[in-house]
């Protein structure tokens, strides 16, 4: 995965300094999306690391669209609350209007001139519900890369996202890979007890939701393959 991380890394550098070049952003903004289990948490966080070590200093910050789960509460009040729960993860159980929100912000944010911080929920796993305005993402950051499932979703309001932002990623991964990858986090994550019930939720849940996202998926301006099995996602 190395020359992903490498040749991610250069290109938003290079649009970054272009966008200050051209039109005087001080801020540039990605939206890099994938299945389930394709490994978009690691390579967005290798990406921004490596984009500060260059820079010396933090200009960069990956922000993953997890916080937008509605509440499990929330999912109690739909009328198909069962499957709303055994189906968490699909597009309509995201606030996807809240999404679009927040990435309408960080776009108005990108030629602004007063310093204004941004708050965006997080997930918190223990909870297994987001946490309001967890995350700030600070007036020096420069480079924010977004991450999540549905980002590049050719259904409203999903579809506008583009539109806000200054380049568009998506990573595939192998069905069979991201399964194991996927089983693994749900055991970690304390949401199945053995690797059996971790395989049948990828499977009945993940799995489809991936093909979703591939079925569904506007075209990006870059897509990479995630093969190493030692990656999360």
């Amino acid at each position: 995965m190395e020359h992903v991380y490498a040749s991610l890394t250069q290109r938003a550098i290079d649009i970054h300094k272009k966008s200050v070049r051209v039109s005087g952003q001080h801020r540039i903004v990605v939206a890099f999306s994938g299945p389930p289990g394709s490994g978009k948490s690691t390579i967005a966080a290798r990406v921004v690391q490596r984009i500060n070590t260059t820079f010396q200093r933090p200009i960069a910050t990956c922000l993953a669209m997890d916080g937008f789960h509605y509440t499990r509460a929330y999912l109690d009040t739909l009328p198909n609350h069962i499957e709303a729960h055994a189906r968490r993860g699909a597009p309509w159980t995201f606030d996807a209007d809240g999404v679009v929100g927040l990435l309408k912000t960080l776009s108005a944010s990108r030629l602004s001139v007063e310093p204004v911080t941004i708050f965006a929920p997080s997930f918190d796993h223990k909870l297994k519900d987001p946490v309001a305005e967890a995350i700030r993402i600070e007036p020096e950051t420069e480079i924010v890369i977004v991450e999540g499932n549905w980002l590049l979703l050719d259904r409203d309001p999903w579809k506008q996202i583009p539109k806000y932002v200054d380049d568009t990623w998506f990573v595939d991964v192998e069905p069979t890979l991201a399964s194991h990858r996927i089983a693994l986090r749900h055991i970690t994550a304390g949401i199945e007890a053995t690797w059996e019930a971790a395989m049948a939720r990828a499977e009945a849940n993940d799995l489809p939701n991936g093909d979703e996202v591939r079925k569904h998926l506007l075209k990006p301006n870059v897509r990479v393959e995630s093969v190493e099995i030692s990656e999360g996602s």
